[in-house]
């Protein structure tokens, strides 16, 4: 087993509401609640759910740009919510982050080299020459031509863009890069040679990746496990493998249906879900999926079921509290 890398327990974010002429706290957005998992070194773990479930902000909270409501987050044995500016400063080397608009995460005033050099600067990383031969060779790996130092984020396509957040998550050779939504403004051609660079760049540093998507086919290709995300909290998690082939909670199951497949010959039902998605500013008591699950009973609207191991399957785990009743073809 590969060491663990990164550990949250418990991990929520949640954000106020507030009204009236005093600002006073009326209620909370439960973006993220009481996730847990481990991320093992190497490994590319996808993060995948409907828009609104939790999955960016997860993303943000495990890198503190978001202060977590309650939880840890553990990374290399070490607390980082316990961590001061100096501590978070060293974890920023180590722990990046590749937006979803490459176009907004870059300064639009400073040129590209700068854009790559600051890092660099701001950890006071080599001499000035140094990261100036440093940033070439950010730009020849990423697959961008070297007059590009020069130029300015607007010169460049959303595919060019993304290179250049990509270069500059990898500058300070960090062990850990958050790729939220990386790949899901650019066109599918382009989507390719993206995640071609990030599969290369992984096997060539030694990357880890948490991969966040709504495209569970993007997250198949590229992901050895993934988390399913539901309101806030994972439902779901298994070797990409074993969760594509037996998902076992019905969320999984609706979301994996709805994949297009070429064959026409080996298309299933569609599941399609009833009701909405329950607002996170009033989640539902009991399980959170219930509102809309075929299978639910008095159980479901009462207890939250804990994200526990699968009967025979220590490594796919289930919120479900009929988990075991079910199978993919319900």
């Amino acid at each position: 087993m590969s060491k663990v890398l990164l550990e949250a327990q418990d991990l929520s974010k949640h954000f106020p509401i507030r009204a009236g002429i005093l600002k006073r706290e009326v209620g909370r957005v439960h973006a993220v609640n009481h996730v847990n998992f481990e991320l093992f070194e190497g490994e590319t773990l996808g993060v995948v759910g409907e828009s609104g479930c939790g999955k960016s902000t997860l993303g943000r909270t495990l890198v503190r740009l978001y202060e977590p409501t309650t939880g840890t987050i553990h990374f290399d044995g070490k607390d980082l919510t316990q961590a001061d500016k100096f501590d978070l400063k060293k974890m920023r080397r180590d722990i990046q982050m590749i937006f979803q608009d490459p176009y907004a995460s870059l300064n639009p005033r400073m040129s590209v080299g700068k854009i790559l050099e600051e890092p660099l600067a701001l950890h006071d990383i080599g001499t000035p020459k140094e990261r100036q031969e440093r940033v070439q060779q950010l730009l020849d790996r990423v697959g961008l031509p070297q007059d590009a130092i020069w130029r300015y984020p607007h010169e460049f396509s959303g595919g060019q863009r993304q290179r250049i957040g990509i270069a500059r998550a990898i500058a300070l050779n960090p062990k850990i890069i958050i790729c939220d939504e990386a790949v899901s403004a650019l066109d599918v051609s382009i989507q390719a040679q993206v995640l071609n660079l990030l599969v290369e760049l992984q096997k060539e540093l030694g990357l880890t990746y948490i991969f966040i998507s709504h495209d569970l086919a993007v997250v198949r290709y590229i992901s050895d496990r993934v988390a399913v995300m539901y309101l806030g909290e994972i439902v779901e998690m298994a070797s990409s493998e074993d969760l594509y082939a037996t998902p076992r909670h019905p969320y999984t199951q609706a979301l994996l249906s709805a994949l297009p497949v070429p064959d026409p010959t080996k298309r299933g039902t569609t599941k399609i879900l009833a009701g909405d998605v329950p607002s996170p500013s009033n989640p539902p008591p009991g399980c959170a999926f219930h509102t809309r699950c075929p299978h639910k009973t008095d159980a479901c609207m009462q207890d939250n079921p804990a994200l526990k191991a699968f009967t025979n399957s220590s490594q796919h785990f289930v919120a479900c509290h009929h988990a075991e009743t079910l199978n993919q073809d319900n």
